[in-house]
């Protein structure tokens, strides 16, 4: 069975907003893609230490979302 999950890094600025997140579509800034992955996942995301943390989402999922947030 290949794995499909992609992990998507999230680092936050010392105020909590997001400086920094992989996956990003183009159209969408680093807060509005963390937004859009916390809303359209459920049970994805890991906090980490140093201000970050990651989603563990299957590859479909990321597309889906990708083309919901450029909407």
């Amino acid at each position: 069975m290949e794995n499909n999950q992609v992990m998507i890094h999230v680092r936050f600025a010392p105020n909590g907003g997001v400086t920094e997140i992989s996956e990003r579509p183009a159209s969408a800034g680093a807060q509005e893609w963390f937004d859009c992955m916390s809303r359209g996942t459920e049970n994805c995301y890991e906090a980490l230490s140093g201000g970050r943390g990651i989603f563990r989402v299957p590859r479909e999922q990321v597309d889906a979302l990708k083309v919901s947030c450029s909407k």
